[in-house]
């Protein structure tokens, strides 16, 4: 069991409302959500709000939580924000939203998202590199200079990438000592597979860098979605905790993408147990302390 004075944070965790939008139904605006079409992804074909989280996230004792753009779209993003200053007053700590890497005009467009309703719950930006058809986008001198930006505005980036795009994130990560950047997913290993490799040694060779920690999220849909076991998450979380160490590591759910292996409090509980082998400081700092000082959240919204 958690400590009593210990504020536990869930630090990825997306909503979504899908079109048409349902009469009545509260939570962010409808849109097209193409990348839901997909057959296996019928089970989460549905809305999601913060309403729907708010009890299931009480019931796994998580205080706070990180929400993540799911579109890439600005306009997601302000409502995020405004979403969370309302709605998500009391659970919500910070979004991580979305803006376009290559516009030379970023720095105004973090501006604008700041200076709206809940600009300054904005912690973050990811863009969707795992579905960047260039394995070295990262690399790139217009994204190069749109990640400058968010580091110059004090924000942190997510790095959404796969497996084959990890040697680019490591040279990015390199090239800007000076920015913060923090991993989705362990970067999607193939832990349904089983295969470790060439994805752990990228996984030490980037958490080389100190400015780069890593989420403890995504793992229940990488793994068998149906017979997946804590036994079979274990040596990815063993790989990513002795490299980042627990100080540089935070639990993430992927709520509601990980319905589609796991409820929410399994999620938790497999956290929970993979974690377990930690001191309780070291623990508190996966469910809470890494996310609070790699998103620079306040005190007062913890």
């Amino acid at each position: 069991m958690p400590s009593p004075d210990m504020i536990r944070i869930d630090a990825h965790h997306h909503v979504w409302r899908l079109l048409p939008g349902a009469p009545g139904r509260t939570g962010p605006s409808p849109r097209a959500h193409d990348w839901l079409n997909g057959a296996d992804l019928a089970p989460i074909r549905r809305d999601f709000t913060l309403d729907d989280l708010s009890s299931v996230a009480a019931a796994a004792e998580i205080d706070r939580t990180v929400l993540v753009q799911v579109v890439p779209d600005v306009e997601e993003t302000a409502e995020f924000l405004s979403l969370s200053a309302d709605e998500g007053k009391g659970l919500v700590a910070g979004v991580v939203g979305w803006v376009d890497l290559t516009d030379a005009g970023i720095g105004d467009a973090l501006a604008a998202l700041r200076a709206g309703p809940g600009g300054d719950l904005l912690v973050g930006v990811r863009h969707l590199v795992q579905g960047e058809p260039d394995p070295r986008w990262l690399t790139r001198p217009d994204v190069r200079r749109g990640l400058r930006a968010v580091a110059e505005a004090g924000l942190a980036y997510d790095l959404l990438t796969l497996v084959h795009q990890l040697p680019a994130a490591i040279e990015t990560v390199r090239a800007l000592p000076g920015a913060t950047f923090v991993l989705d997913h362990l970067s999607k290993p193939p832990i349904a597979a089983g295969d470790r490799e060439p994805w752990a040694s990228h996984i030490r060779e980037l958490a080389a860098e100190p400015n780069v920690t890593c989420k403890l999220s995504g793992m229940v849909t990488e793994a068998d979605r149906v017979g997946w076991t804590v036994a079979d998450l274990r040596p990815y979380a063993d790989v990513v905790l002795d490299a980042f160490g627990p100080s540089r590591v935070m639990f993430g759910s992927d709520w509601p993408v990980c319905l589609l292996a796991a409820s929410y409090e399994e999620v938790v509980a497999a956290a929970e147990g993979l974690t377990a082998g930690l001191t309780a400081a070291e623990r508190g700092e996966v469910f809470g302390g890494t996310a609070a000082r790699a998103y620079r959240l306040p005190g007062e919204r913890l």
